[in-house]
């Protein structure tokens, strides 16, 4: 395990060994639809006015480019200012609250220990970077799968499409961690990418990656 004592800001970098699926929703319907949502759950459940709500979202919309996305159902990877493919930075902070959860249910694993870790992650974890870009090795392409689902019809087939960048990519990002001793969780979590992964699918092992400090 990479160990480091630089205090509290950490670089990361995260290097893919399965292909990542983008998770942003790509039609214009699906896409208007979840925005709207995003803003309505930014001043309900943040504090966020109709304006601060309706210049965040916005912003997030425009930088996916939702003319771009003509596939319905497809998800994809939001891009920055110069068109490169990204994550933001919340994204990142929900990938590690979603690694807390499952380490939790694992006996002895520092996670266990970590009492209230939602407020925890949320009050004392932050990744810098609002657009986090990817360094991308290769060329990006696409993921085309079928999902299945049982209904009081029968069992029913959908596929479902996802852009994706390919293993040997990389990701790196700054983690603010306010709590030093958090620290060594903080490294179980990106352990855990190893073998769950992020972005859409992950349950299949798409977007497994190993992580090492950057700097």
């Amino acid at each position: 395990m990479p160990q480091d004592n630089r205090g509290n800001k950490r670089r990361v970098r995260l290097t893919f060994t399965e292909e990542v699926l983008g998770s942003q929703p790509g039609s214009k319907e699906e896409f208007d639809g979840f925005f709207q949502e995003r803003a309505v759950a930014a001043m309900v459940k943040g504090g966020a006015s109709e304006d601060e709500a309706r210049d965040a979202t916005a912003q997030e919309r425009e930088a996916i480019g939702a003319d771009e996305a003509m596939e319905r159902g497809k998800t994809v990877f939001p891009r920055t200012m110069d068109g490169r493919p990204c994550m933001y930075g919340y994204q990142l902070k929900g990938a590690f609250k979603d690694a807390c959860s499952m380490m939790r249910r694992v006996p002895g694993s520092k996670s266990s220990k970590l009492t209230a870790y939602k407020k925890a992650i949320d009050g004392t974890l932050f990744v810098n970077e609002r657009k986090v870009p990817f360094d991308v090795f290769g060329e990006m392409g696409e993921c085309v799968r079928p999902l299945r689902a049982s209904t009081p019809q029968g069992d029913r087939v959908a596929l479902a499409r996802s852009e994706t960048i390919p293993a040997g990519s990389t990701l790196t990002f700054t983690v603010t961690c306010l709590d030093g001793r958090l620290w060594p969780t903080v490294e179980e979590w990106l352990n855990y990418f190893g073998v769950r992964g992020i972005g859409q699918w992950r349950n299949s092992g798409k977007g497994t990656c190993r992580w090492e400090y950057a700097d």
